[in-house]
């Protein structure tokens, strides 16, 4: 397979999609349940690949296209194989909630010293993860690999792809129960990390306030650099306050910093930012880059992102959501300083048989804490029957409810679309 491998150092990059073919690229045909990228091979080659690979022989009409026993695991392997090129660190980062905003930010740090390779958006599953790998040059220094799972071994086939040398797992929560089925499901799982590091003899990054991860980080003997409230960690921060915008201090051994002013709401991203600046000491990023970047980067993509309309200012974090991401952003909106203020809360999907009893949960949290909600979905419906189906019967009813001069939070999973109301605030 190696003289298979080959090819791609011919060609300028890949191609996976036969409608944006870049100029001599390497063309891989995947199938899905909806696609057949093999139809499409001639195609590509017409539209100016050099290159096909096909997984039905069919298809390998020519001398530019070649067969292999399955696309999706030649490119797996393909991108492994150049991994192993390059001897820099590469950073794999998980979890249930955060992880996209601590790659960001994370990524946001290194860049002040190093040339970075970083997952694009949240390109993190089994064909985003090699896509990624394959974009790296011998420009690069350090590799950031965003690693999502939606079932049992997930963490394990993309280690297995990208050989992390450094891991954090964000935390662990309960998301995408219905793969995973419960908790313990999803720990697994997540921690599949830390056993790829192991065997790199690599280095574990993880928040000394989570006792799950503690728990888990002692099974695997390896460096360990923590961050956290705890005046313990190597990395300590100080939530000073929130306005909506987080503001916090942190300090190592030999540094004290002043507050830092970010433009990110949520005290859920607190440690983010402990992350963050955890990588940035052990790469040796001067603290004052440190600090810069932390409070320049803002955040894209309808995550933690703040908005001021001329009636309202909105907490867009509408991306995705599940029952441990809702309740921290509930918690955080409960801190924030002012008043008047609206959560408009869109299902939870993906939870399998717990989906009414959390969804249940998040509503009785904002019931004790006296947060106004309206919520979005048919879900939430069930239970609180003042709700509404879809965005669009809220929509129907907007106008009539003078909703003005509130701070709103919109959260909810990425299928209830509540970004389609930003809108009317």
């Amino acid at each position: 397979m190696e003289s298979l491998f080959n090819l791609f150092y011919e060609c300028s990059g890949i191609s996976t999609d036969s409608r944006n073919i870049t100029p001599n690229s390497l063309f891989i045909a995947l199938t899905g349940e909806h696609y057949n990228g093999n139809l499409f091979a001639s195609k590509a080659i017409e539209s100016g690949a050099r290159y096909a690979i096909v997984d039905d022989i069919q298809f390998a009409n020519n001398t530019q296209i070649f067969h292999v026993s399955n696309s999706l695991i030649f490119l797996q392997k393909l991108a492994n194989y150049h991994r192993n090129k390059f001897d820099i660190p590469i950073i794999g980062i998980t979890g249930s909630n955060g992880k996209t905003s601590t790659k960001e930010l994370v990524n946001a740090v290194l860049s002040k010293k190093f040339n970075t390779l970083c997952t694009i958006g949240n390109l993190n599953n089994h064909i985003g993860v090699p896509l990624t790998l394959l974009r790296l040059t011998q420009e690069h220094e350090i590799g950031i690999i965003e690693m999502g799972a939606n079932k049992p071994g997930d963490i394990a086939e993309l280690c297995d792809i990208t050989e992390p040398t450094y891991g954090i797992i964000t935390n662990i929560g309960k998301a995408h129960l219905e793969g995973f089925i419960d908790f313990q499901g999803v720990l697994k799982t997540k921690t599949e990390l830390y056993k790829a590091i192991q065997n790199k003899a690599g280095v574990l990054i993880a928040s000394m306030d989570d006792e799950i991860l503690m728990e888990a980080c002692k099974k695997h003997p390896l460096p360990l650099i923590t961050f956290g409230s705890n005046p313990n960690a190597l990395i300590v921060g100080e939530l000073k306050y929130l306005d909506p915008f987080v503001h916090f201090s942190w300090h190592n051994h030999t540094y004290y910093s002043p507050i830092l002013n970010t433009q990110i709401v949520g005290k859920y991203n607190f440690n983010n930012f402990l992350a963050a600046i955890s990588f940035g000491n052990i790469f040796g990023v001067p603290v004052e880059e440190i600090n810069k970047a932390i409070e320049a980067y803002v955040p894209q993509n309808n995550r933690s992102q703040v908005t001021k309309t001329a009636r309202n200012t909105l907490i867009i974090d509408c991306y995705n959501a599940n029952p441990s991401s809702m309740k921290s952003a509930l918690e955080s909106f409960h801190e924030i300083q002012g008043a008047n203020k609206l959560a408009i809360l869109g299902d939870m999907l993906e939870l399998g048989s717990e989906s009414v009893k959390e969804h249940k949960i998040i509503l009785d949290y904002c019931v004790q804490n006296e947060i106004p909600f309206i919520t979005i979905g048919p879900l939430f419906l069930e239970q609180n029957p003042t709700g509404f189906l879809n965005h669009e019967a809220f929509r129907n009813q907007a106008e009539k409810m003078n909703i003005n001069g509130k701070i709103i939070l919109l959260k909810g999973s990425r299928g209830i679309a509540l970004e389609k109301l930003i809108d009317l605030f």
